[in-house]
């Protein structure tokens, strides 16, 4: 059965990365598709390929070596990429919201408000505060105090389960 889920998930993998790859692609190539809108589902796909990156290649180890661990280094960098990831969708999700709201409700000053080099300036704005406000909890998350058995029965490093390990006080993280 693992091998079989392995070869499931592997394919899934693929299909994702290669699907978000072409959407990429499809919008950097085609002029009709350069628009806000179309940057910012690229945006996303970025993102997406950025979360598949970072969890499928930890499951995928898991079902074929029937279990695995990771270290604490290794955790942490996991759980930052992810939160990275997560954190920027959503802003962009927001930038994207705010793109349609000036398309319905200022339809004639659309092209001037939503210009390319805002664009690139609103995603840029969206990766950075992304990874700006997952340090503040990362660098609270490496101050605590882990102890017992560090180990996570989880497919992926989660702030909750990892939060569950520390036998320090928890409050300044959440």
């Amino acid at each position: 059965m693992r091998h079989f889920l392995f070869c499931i998930f592997l394919v899934v993998c693929c299909v994702t990365i290669c699907g978000n790859l072409l959407i990429i692609t499809l919008m950097s190539t085609s002029r009709n598709l350069h628009t806000p809108m179309y940057f910012f589902i690229s945006q996303l796909s970025i993102s997406d390929i950025l979360l598949t990156a970072d969890i499928v290649p930890n499951l995928l180890h898991i079902l074929l070596n029937n279990g695995g661990t990771i270290t604490f280094i290794g955790c942490i960098i996991q759980l930052c990429f992810f939160s990275a990831a997560e954190t920027s969708e959503c802003f962009l999700l927001t930038v994207m919201s705010y793109d349609r709201y000036v398309a319905i409700c200022n339809p004639l000053h659309y092209t001037s408000i939503m210009t390319s080099s805002r664009c690139v300036i609103l995603a840029a704005m969206c990766w950075l505060f992304g990874f700006s406000i997952l340090l503040i909890d990362m660098i609270s998350t490496t101050k605590l105090i882990f102890c017992g058995p560090n180990t996570i029965d989880h497919l992926f490093c989660d702030m909750v389960p990892l939060l569950e390990l520390a036998c320090s006080d928890t409050s300044i993280v959440h």
